[in-house]
């Protein structure tokens, strides 16, 4: 009997670890478009994590995500977020994301020392995301996960906007 509720308790909980992002707004190509239209912005950036004993992990060759702030991505990220700006990789939901909201991304990747850059960024805010994972490829527990943070242009920067993609 005892085995019988651990085994639930814990499928309980692997369950309530993968549920996915609770969103109630539809996603909207209208309030997402900016991102397609040409601007003069530039963003640069770093992301990395650090480790418990003060090493620094850069992101080497990950894909980096620029996403428009719309109504639809706001209620996502503080859905799978909540008020951090990390999530550890084996907490990250893996539900399907509406197709068009993928669409209204754009995508980069960091050089070996955690460093991206997008240009031509038309004015409005955004989320940049990636991942800083670490540990050996076949292991089932690694270690790392998902940043993002948010910046916002507005058409009058004279020099590029710099993020740091920390989880801090």
């Amino acid at each position: 009997m005892t085995r019988i509720a651990c085994v639930l308790g814990l499928a309980a909980l692997l369950g309530a670890c993968v549920q996915g992002p609770v969103t109630t707004s539809s996603f909207s190509a209208e309030e997402a478009a900016f991102i397609r239209k040409a601007g003069t912005g530039v963003i640069v950036g770093h992301a990395f994590r650090t480790r418990s004993k003060g090493q620094v992990v850069n992101a080497a060759g990950e894909v980096v995500r620029l996403i428009p702030a719309t109504t639809y991505a706001r209620e996502r990220f503080t859905s799978v977020f909540g008020k951090a700006k990390f999530l550890p990789h084996w907490r990250y939901p893996s539900e399907q994301v509406d197709p068009h909201y993928a669409e209204f991304t754009r995508t980069t990747k960091t050089a070996a020392n955690g460093r991206f850059s997008f240009d031509k960024v038309a004015p409005g805010s955004y989320f940049i995301s990636t991942q800083v994972i670490w540990g050996e490829e076949d292991q089932v527990f690694r270690e790392g996960g998902t940043v993002y943070d948010e910046v916002t242009l507005t058409g009058k920067e004279t020099e590029p906007v710099e993020v740091i993609l920390s989880g801090h």
